[in-house]
């Protein structure tokens, strides 16, 4: 019966290692983190939409007449 060649196992396990490596790194650097961990004073926008402007009146089905 052969013997098993494992002169390459270490070669290989070790260069998986490696761009199991890089492939995390990529995938971390496409994220953006902020370099201070407290937030930051964010002044709010309004924004208008067109129904804060307009008079709208919502009924709930249990004010509606019963039929």
């Amino acid at each position: 019966m052969p013997q098993l060649d494992t002169s390459t196992w270490f070669i290989t396990i070790s260069s998986m290692i490696l761009a199991l490596f890089f492939m995390l790194q990529l995938k971390i650097s496409n994220h953006y983190y902020s370099s201070s961990p407290f937030p930051k004073d964010i002044k709010l926008v309004e924004h208008k939409t067109p129904w804060e402007e307009k008079w709208t009146k919502i009924y709930s089905p249990l004010s509606l007449p019963l039929h």
